[in-house]
C-alpha cells in the first residue's frame, strides 16, 4: 500500500466526512447563494430532492417533477426557508406536519397540482406565512380550522379548484384577521349563502368565473370590500342590488350575460365612477350616452369599456364622460377612431384602443387638440397606413404604440408635430422604407423600436434629427446594408440593436457619429463570416464605451473565423457573446484587448475546435462567467486557463472531457459554479483526484451526484472506489516500470562507461583514497620515488644496462630513486593497483617509448594513467624519451601519445657518444631539476660513461 492509500485510509477512519458542494437534484442559483432550483428531476420522493440542501436555504423552487406525496417533516432541515414553490409536481397528498419547522416561511406556492383535500394540521408550524397559493388543484372541501395555524396570512389564492360551498370557505378564513386578498375564481360556487361577515381586513375578493346567479347572502357581506370581481358569472342586476356596495372602490361585473348595467345604476349603492364597464354590452350610442349621463361630473379616473362589442363611436357620444386619466376601448370592433371626435374637451392622459379592427389612421391636422393626452396605444389592430398628421390631435404626446399591426406605409409627416414624443413603437409591422422626414420633428424621442419589419437598407441621415435618441432597435428586419453615416446625428445613442438581419460585413464607418456614446451593440443572427486570421481593421476600434457586444449565431454557417485584431478598441467591453458560430479555430491573442471582460459566451461553437490555444484567456483577469458548452473540448490544459482568478461560473457542458486536471480548477480561486453535465468523465485512477475535489470543494458542481460513469451507466462518478486495489496496482506497475527501466539502462550504459573510462575511474578512485588519508602530498619528502619508469620488456636491457647506471648512484642517498615494475612492485597485489600506486608515489613518470612500447596494452595503460595525472594536476609530471625515431604517420593512431606530445617536449636517444652525454644531462634535469650545465660539463670532460649522480 502506497503513501497515498494510507493517507486516504486515515482520512476515512479519523476525519469526519466532508459534504460536497454539488447537489443531487438541485442547482444553487449563481446570482444568489441561498436560492435553489430543482426542476425536471423526475423524482417521486421529496426527500431525494431536498435532503442535501443546506439549512441556510431561503428560496426553494421544486417544479415539473412527479412528487405525489409530502410526508411529515419533509422540509424539517430547512428552518430558514422564506419562499417555497411546489408547482407542477402532481401532488395529490400532503400529510399533516409536512411543513413542520418552517417558522420563517413567508410564501408557499402549491399551485398546478392534483391536491383534492387539505388534512387538518397540514399548515402546522407556518406561523409566519403571509402568501398561500393553492390555485389549479382539485380541492373540493376545506376544514373550518385548516387555516388556524397561519393567522398572519394576507393573501389566499384558491382559484381553479372544485369548491362549491362559499359558507365553508368563509368559515375557514374567519380567524385570519390579517387576510386582505382572497381569490376564488373558477370554482363551482353558485350561492354566497352566508350570514356572517368576511374577515375585517379582507379588502380584495375575486369571485369571477363561477356560477353565481342569486347571491343569497347577508346585505353587508361586502361591507369592507374595496375591490370586488364578479365577472363571468350569471348574475342579474337585481341580485347585486340587494347587497351593500357602498365601500367598493372597484367593481367588475363583465361578461354576466343577463346583467343590465343601466338598470343597476338606477338604484345601486355603489358610485358609478367605481365600476369597470367592460363586457357589459354597451355597444350602441344610446347606451354609451346614457352611461355618460350617469358619469357626468364624476371625475372618472379610468373608464374601461373593453369587450363591449362597440363598432362605431359617433360624434360626441362620450362628451359627458368626465375622464381624468385613462380611456380603454380595447377588445371591441372599432374600425376607426376618427381623430377622437367622440370626445369633447376631455383632460384624460391615456387612450388605449388595442385588439380592435382599425385599418388606417387618417389625417387629423384640423382636429380638436387634447393637450393632456400623453399615451396612445393602438396595438393589435390591422392598421396598414398612417396618414400625415395622424396624431395632430395630441400635440403633447409622449408615448405612442403602433406595434403589432400591418403598417406598410408611413407618410413622411405621419408624426409631424409630435415634438414631445419620448417613445415610438413601430415593431412587428410591414414597413419597408424609412425616410429622414418621417422622424424630423421627434427631437425629444428617446426610444425608437422598428423591430420585425421589412427594412432592407439604412440610408444616410435617416435618423439625423433624433438628437436625444438613446435606444434604436432595428432587429428582425431584412437589412443588408448600413450606409456610412446612417447614424449620424444620434448624439445620445447608447443601445443599437441590429440582430436578426442579413448584414454580411461591418465597417468602421458604420458607427460614424456614435463612437463615443454607444454602450450596447447587437449583431446576433446576421450573416457575418470571415475566411482567415489575417490582419483586419477592427470596426470597433473607436467604440471605447461599448460594454455589451452580441455576435452569436451568424447565419448560415457561423462566424467560423475571428480575424486578428477584430476586437481592438473595445477597452470597456464587459460582455461578449459568440455562441452558435461553429468556430473552427481561435487565435491565442483574440481576446488580448478585452481586459475588462466579465462575461464570455462561446457555447455551441463545436465545429472542429478541440483544444483552446495556450494563453487565450491570459488577459481576462476580470472574467466572472465563462460559457464553453459544447465546444468539442477534449482536454483542459493548464496554460489555457491562466490568470482566471476572478472566474466565478464555468460551464463545460457537453464536451468530450474524460479527464480534468484538478490543479486547473484550484487555480480559479473565485470559482463558485461548475457545470460538467454530459461530459464523459472516466471513473478511473486518472480522475481519482478530481473525485476527491468534487466531494470536498466549496465549488458547486451542477448535479455532481448524477454524473455517471460512461463504462457503467448505473454507477456514479462521485462514489467510484478510489481505494480500489486497481489504482494501487497501477501505481505499483508504474513504480516497477520506472525501476526496471532505470535498471536496464544502468546495465546497458555501465559496460559502455566501463570500457571507455575504466582507467579514469580507477585513477580518480585512488586519488580520492589518497586525499582521504592525506597520503598524496605535494611535499618532496613524501614521495617514495623520484620517477616511475614505464617501459616495455623488450627494452628492459637498455633500461638496466644503460639508464640505471647513469641515474642511480652507488650511494643510495645521492642518486635518483627509480621505480621499476620488475623490481619494485609488491608481490601478490593486483598489477593495476601496483601501477596506480607507483605513479602516485612517484614525483614524475618516465616513459621509455619505442615501437614495442606503443603496441603494448600495459604500457598504454601506464601512459594513460600518467596523462590523467598530468592533466588533472596541471604539473610537469610526465617525461618522454624515445629510444628510436618514430615518424608522425605512425604516431597518428595513438591519440593519447599525440595529445601529450603536443603539450610536452620530449628527448630522443642518440647514437653518437657525445650526444648521449647531453641526453643524460637533460634527463637528469627533467627528473631532478638540478643544474644541467654542471652535469653537461662533467659529462663532456669525462672520457667514459660513469654515473651522473654523485654524493
Amino acid at each position: 500500500m502506497n503513501f497515498r492509500s494510507v493517507t486516504l485510509l486515515f482520512a476515512a477512519l479519523f476525519i469526519p466526512p466532508v459534504t460536497g458542494y454539488g447537489y443531487r437534484n438541485c442547482i444553487k442559483m449563481f446570482e444568489s447563494d441561498k436560492t435553489f432550483l430543482c426542476t425536471h428531476r423526475l423524482e417521486v420522493k421529496i426527500h431525494n430532492v431536498v435532503s442535501d440542501l443546506p439549512s441556510a436555504t431561503k428560496n426553494l423552487t421544486i417544479s415539473l417533477n412527479t412528487i405525489k406525496v409530502l410526508p411529515r417533516g419533509s422540509f424539517g432541515h430547512l428552518p430558514n426557508l422564506l419562499q417555497l414553490s411546489l408547482i407542477n409536481n402532481s401532488l395529490h397528498t400532503i400529510n399533516s406536519g409536512a411543513f413542520d419547522n418552517l417558522a420563517l416561511l413567508d410564501n408557499l406556492d402549491l399551485s398546478y397540482n392534483n391536491i383534492y383535500s387539505l388534512p387538518l394540521g397540514v399548515f402546522d408550524g407556518l406561523v409566519s406565512l403571509k402568501y398561500l397559493h393553492l390555485q389549479e388543484n382539485s380541492i373540493a372541501f376545506i376544514h373550518p380550522d385548516i387555516f388556524s395555524p397561519v393567522l398572519g396570512l394576507r393573501s389566499l389564492n384558491l382559484s381553479v379548484n372544485s369548491l362549491s360551498n362559499f359558507s365553508k370557505v368563509v368559515q375557514s378564513i374567519q380567524p385570519l384577521r390579517e387576510l386582505k386578498y382572497l381569490i376564488l375564481c373558477s370554482n363551482n360556487i353558485k350561492l354566497l349563502a352566508h350570514t356572517h361577515r368576511l374577515p375585517s381586513n379582507l379588502t380584495t375578493l375575486f369571485l369571477c368565473k363561477n356560477h353565481l346567479q342569486d347571491l343569497n347572502c347577508h346585505q353587508d357581506l361586502f361591507l369592507n370590500i374595496t375591490y370586488l370581481d364578479l365577472s363571468y358569472n350569471n348574475m342579474t342586476s337585481l341580485s347585486l342590488q340587494k347587497v351593500n356596495l357602498s365601500n367598493v372602490n372597484y367593481l367588475t361585473i363583465a361578461s354576466n350575460p343577463h346583467f343590465d348595467i343601466l338598470k343597476f345604476l338606477e338604484s345601486s349603492s355603489i358610485q358609478p365612477e367605481k365600476i369597470d364597464y367592460s363586457g357589459l354590452h354597451l355597444n350602441t350610442s344610446d347606451k354609451l350616452s346614457t352611461l355618460c349621463n350617469y358619469l357626468r361630473d364624476k371625475n372618472i379616473s379610468d373608464l374601461n369599456l373593453l369587450k363591449n362589442g362597440i363598432k362605431n363611436l359617433t360624434k360626441n357620444v362620450l362628451e359627458h364622460c368626465s375622464l381624468s386619466k385613462v380611456l380603454d376601448l380595447s377588445g371591441n370592433r372599432l374600425k376607426s377612431i376618427n381623430c377622437l371626435t367622440f370626445l369633447r374637451q376631455s383632460n384624460f392622459t391615456s387612450l388605449i384602443v388595442e385588439h380592435n379592427l382599425l385599418k388606417q389612421l387618417i389625417n387629423c391636422y384640423n382636429a380638436f387638440k387634447f393637450l393632456q393626452l400623453e399615451l396612445i396605444s393602438v396595438r393589435y389592430n390591422r392598421i396598414w397606413t398612417v396618414a400625415a398628421h395622424a396624431f395632430a390631435f395630441a400635440p403633447n404626446l409622449k408615448h405612442l404604440k403602433l406595434n403589432i399591426n400591418n403598417i406598410i406605409f408611413l407618410n413622411e409627416k405621419s408624426f409631424a408635430g409630435l415634438e414631445e414624443l419620448r417613445t415610438l413603437r413601430l415593431d412587428n409591422n410591414l414597413i419597408t422604407d424609412l425616410y429622414q422626414s418621417s422622424f424630423m420633428d421627434l427631437k425629444k424621442l428617446e426610444t425608437l423600436n422598428l423591430r420585425n419589419n421589412r427594412v432592407s437598407v439604412i440610408f444616410q441621415n435617416v435618423f439625423h434629427d433624433l438628437v436625444n435618441l438613446h435606444i434604436l432597435d432595428l432587429g428582425g428586419n431584412k437589412i443588408t446594408q448600413v450606409k456610412n453615416g446612417s447614424f449620424h446625428g444620434l448624439k445620445c445613442l447608447s443601445k443599437l440593436y441590429l440582430d436578426r438581419n442579413q448584414i454580411k460585413s461591418i465597417s468602421g464607418g458604420m458607427f460614424n457619429g456614435v463612437e463615443t456614446t454607444l454602450q450596447v451593440v447587437d449583431f446576433m443572427s446576421n450573416q457575418l463570416c470571415y475566411e482567415s486570421f489575417g490582419d483586419y481593421f477592427s470596426p470597433f476600434s473607436k467604440l471605447q464605451n461599448v460594454y455589451d457586444l452580441k455576435l452569436q449565431d451568424q447565419q448560415p454557417y457561423g462566424l467560423t473565423v475571428i480575424p486578428k485584431g477584430f476586437f481592438t478598441g473595445l477597452t470597456a467591453l464587459r460582455s461578449l457573446y459568440l455562441s452558435w458560430n461553429r468556430l473552427t479555430q481561435l487565435s491565442p491573442d483574440v481576446f488580448d484587448d478585452l481586459t475588462q471582460l466579465t462575461h464570455l459566451d462561446l457555447a455551441e461553437d463545436c465545429n472542429g475546435v478541440q483544444n483552446l490555444p495556450p494563453g487565450i484567456f491570459k488577459n481576462l483577469v476580470n472574467l466572472h462567467v465563462l460559457n464553453l458548452e459544447n465546444l468539442c473540448l477534449q482536454t483542459l490544459k493548464k496554460d489555457v486557463f491562466l490568470n482566471l482568478t476572478n472566474l466565478r461560473k464555468l460551464q463545460l457542458t457537453k464536451n468530450g472531457l474524460r479527464h480534468i486536471n484538478v490543479q486547473i480548477l484550484k487555480n480559479m480561486t473565485s470559482l463558485k459554479y461548475l457545470d460538467l453535465q454530459k461530459c464523459p468523465l472516466t471513473c478511473t485512477c486518472n480522475n481519482q483526484e478530481l473525485q476527491m475535489w468534487l466531494n470536498q470543494s466549496e465549488v458547486q458542481v451542477v448535479y455532481a451526484y448524477n454524473l455517471t460513469c460512461p463504462q457503467h451507466p448505473h454507477s456514479y462518478f462521485h462514489d467510484f472506489d478510489i481505494n480500489d486495489h486497481v489504482c494501487d496496482l497501477k501505481n505499483i506497475k508504474l513504480t516497477l516500470f520506472c525501476c526496471t527501466s532505470i535498471t536496464l539502462l544502468f546495465f546497458i550504459f555501465i559496460p559502455i562507461i566501463y570500457s571507455k573510462s575504466y582507467w579514469r575511474i580507477r585513477y580518480n578512485y585512488f586519488l580520492f583514497i589518497s586525499w582521504l588519508h592525506e597520503h598524496w602530498k605535494s611535499d618532496k619528502d613524501l614521495y617514495k620515488y623520484d620517477a616511475f619508469v614505464s617501459y616495455n620488456t623488450q627494452d628492459q636491457e637498455w633500461v638496466y644496462q644503460k639508464m640505471l647506471p647513469m641515474l642511480e648512484s652507488c650511494n643510495p642517498s645521492g642518486g635518483l630513486r627509480l621505480c621499476l615494475h620488475h623490481r619494485d612492485f609488491q608481490l601478490g597485489r593486483d598489477i593495476v593497483d601496483n601501477i596506480v600506486d607507483s605513479i602516485h608515489n612517484s614525483r614524475k613518470t618516465l616513459c621509455v617509448v619505442s615501437r614495442s612500447y606503443l603496441q603494448s596494452e600495459w604500457c598504454s595503460m601506464e601512459m594513460q594513467l600518467a596523462s590523467y595525472k598530468l592533466f588533472d594536476e596541471m604539473r610537469d609530471v610526465l617525461v618522454l624519451i624515445f629510444l628510436e625515431h618514430i615518424p608522425d604517420r605512425e604516431l597518428s593512431t595513438y591519440h593519447r601519445m599525440r595529445k601529450v606530445m603536443l603539450k610536452k617536449t620530449y628527448n630522443t636517444w642518440p647514437e653518437e657518444p657525445e650526444a648521449q652525454k647531453l641526453f643524460w644531462a637533460k634527463l637528469v634535469k627533467a627528473l631532478k631539476g638540478g643544474n644541467a650545465e654542471d652535469v653537461e660539463n662533467r659529462l663532456l670532460s669525462s672520457n667514459e660513461v660513469s654515473p651522473l649522480i654523485t654524493s
